[in-house]
């Protein structure tokens, strides 16, 4: 279960996009300069989330509780290349901050990394393309062997003509577990205002009422890798040097955003952490929390 999560986390991350518009994702022409609909080139995004204290299940003696705070801005512009093709570039940084008991496990992990992407846009979302994010993830110190490519192909294409549409997919980077794997998912319109987006790592059942406001019953599988520093915990298997920590979050809620004063998307959501795991793969040791509360603030600008 937890392989086929990354290769949905790692593969999926820009899957659900090509719907979101209300269209479906066939191939058609570059839209024209005055077309309302017409693809953005600048792109800003900022999230925040918090995740409430809780213990660990695991050595619940010695490992005691704690909290993450979650911080994420990127910037990427889009350079057209021919037709809808368009070649996306831009860096983003990420940063996990965790409190709590002192148990030896890292206080922060973070990423500065590159986005490259050549995608195939329709209605200012990617129905298709290739993505790599190279860059240094690490917990403080940025050494040759915290580099990692993240990656990610991926497809969209209709079963019912604007109706039903299958994702597939693939996606790794060198310090995942899996390296590489495949994926996918559907999404259903049942209405012009109610859609299924069963694609992962962000499923969701979406209400839109009106042109201003979006609802959302999501989900969120987040799945990272980072090299660390020394981790010396209670724990006898978890005192290694220099490891690679795969970083889980695995939550639920409700999600309003509030769109009306363009360019601007204002998020809010609130819900359920039920997992957070630093997992030490090659050193065959994990440790997992119980669920927490969560709340999430995020602002995306295109234009």
């Amino acid at each position: 279960m937890n392989n086929l999560r990354l290769a949905l986390t790692v593969g999926f991350l820009s899957l659900i996009s090509p719907v979101l518009a209300g269209t479906g994702p066939e191939l058609q022409p570059a839209p024209s300069p005055s077309d309302e609909n017409k693809n953005s080139t600048e792109l800003f995004a900022y999230e925040t989330v918090y995740t409430g204290k809780s213990d660990f299940k695991e050595y619940r003696g010695i490992f005691g509780d704690g909290d993450s705070l979650y911080n994420d801005f990127s910037y990427a512009h889009r350079f057209h290349i021919t037709g809808n093709w368009y070649f996306r570039a831009g860096v983003e940084y990420e940063r996990f901050d965790f409190g709590g008991t002192d148990n030896g496990l890292p206080d922060h992990l973070q990423t500065i990394h590159a986005l490259l992407a050549y995608e195939y846009i329709v209605h200012d979302h990617a129905g298709a393309g290739i993505e790599i994010d190279p860059g240094p993830y690490f917990q403080s110190d940025v050494t040759g062997v915290s580099i990692d490519v993240p990656w990610k192909v991926w497809v969209t294409f209709p079963l019912k003509k604007d109706k039903i549409f299958a994702v597939i997919g693939a996606g790794g980077s060198i310090y995942s577990n899996p390296i590489a794997a495949p994926g996918g998912g559907l999404i259903w319109l049942f209405t012009d205002h109610l859609r299924l987006e069963g694609v992962f790592p962000k499923p969701a059942l979406v209400y839109n009422p009106n042109d201003d406001w979006e609802f959302r019953l999501a989900g969120n599988l987040f799945y990272e890798s980072y090299r660390t520093d020394d981790v010396i915990t209670p724990a006898r298997k978890l005192q290694v040097h220099n490891a690679i920590v795969q970083y889980s979050e695995d939550r639920a809620g409700i999600q309003a955003t509030y769109s009306h004063f363009k360019p601007l998307d204002i998020t809010l959501d609130v819900g359920c952490t039920f997992r957070r795991d630093f997992d030490f793969f090659r050193a065959e040791a994990s440790v997992k929390t119980d669920p927490a509360p969560y709340v999430r603030l995020a602002v995306e600008a295109k234009f």
